[in-house]
């Protein structure tokens, strides 16, 4: 136990317990908690404002992720190298199963960027329904809104001021902030982003997640959806286009994405990505023509 808390120094009992139990220890929370109050080990409790997730339209409180790749949040954080240059990180969760689909860190991040760390997502993974942020010039950028667009995403812009209302972004950033930029000093930026794929990939297949059951988020992910969640991850039909109408036609490479339903009489195009890896430099580099025009 005391192993695992050196590891993970802002770890809390219940945490280090689920880390035992991952290991192979049988083990009970009682029994950590009498050995955690033994040893004296206490994490300083910081003191948070509660406030409900959102009271908008688009705020988390109201539209909550029903499935996998229903909603991702996206958000950016900042930090500094041990010289004092600005590290600028684009962070982007699945809030159903609160894994960390990107942590990228530059030292500046544009809209161009953003587009091309969503392509290589979108390839990888696939579309989400919507994705929620703030009001960000990267993501409110007429580029991002036309791409999100024409792939049918749904952006969830909050209102103005009101970060609780992307709190999922918020709770994850709490972790970074906690968990990764308060222990780790990086000196320049490859460190910081060798750091920062190692911390993902531990935050995702081994730090037990407490509002999934202390499970972590890629073991969470993986488990089979339940009937209510296949029921509302199907698409829904739209109304077919009225006479006349045009289908958008994604400006994408063919080997990363198909367009489903042709024809003007098809209803609106629905990407699906297909996994092929080795697509994805063609996949971005269409996306970047797109930018041009």
């Amino acid at each position: 136990m005391l192993e695992l808390v050196r590891e993970n120094c802002r770890y809390g009992y219940r945490r280090i317990a689920a880390l035992l139990r991952q290991e192979g220890w049988q083990v009970n929370l009682k029994r950590v908690y009498r050995l955690w109050r033994q040893e004296g080990l206490k994490v300083p409790q910081k003191k948070r404002k509660r406030r409900r997730l959102g009271v908008k339209e688009n705020g988390c409180y109201h539209r909550r992720a029903e499935h996998k790749n229903h909603v991702w949040a996206w958000d950016f954080i900042f930090d500094r190298t041990t010289s004092g240059s600005t590290l600028k990180c684009l962070s982007i969760v699945d809030e159903y199963t609160r894994e960390c689909l990107a942590l990228k860190i530059d030292r500046s991040i544009t809209s161009e960027d953003v587009l091309d760390t969503l392509a290589e997502l979108f390839a990888m993974r696939g579309v989400p329904r919507h994705i929620r942020s703030d009001n960000g010039p990267e993501f409110i950028a007429n580029a991002v809104q036309r791409w999100l667009k024409q792939l049918e995403i749904e952006t969830l812009y909050v209102a103005p001021g009101s970060p609780w209302q992307n709190g999922y972004a918020e709770s994850f950033h709490s972790r970074v902030r906690d968990e990764f930029f308060a222990i780790e000093e990086f000196e320049n930026l490859g460190v910081a982003r060798k750091l920062a794929a190692a911390w993902k990939e531990n935050y995702n297949h081994r730090r037990p997640h407490s509002s999934l059951g202390y499970v972590a988020p890629a073991e969470f992910a993986a488990r089979p959806a339940s009937a209510p969640e296949l029921a509302s991850a199907t698409p829904q039909p739209t109304p077919p286009l009225q006479q006349g109408g045009e289908i958008p036609q994604p400006v994408l490479s063919k080997p990363v994405v198909q367009v489903l339903g042709a024809g003007h009489e098809a209803n609106s195009s629905r990407l699906m990505i297909c996994d092929e890896r080795s697509a994805i430099a063609g996949h971005v580099a269409s996306r970047r023509q797109y930018w041009k025009s």
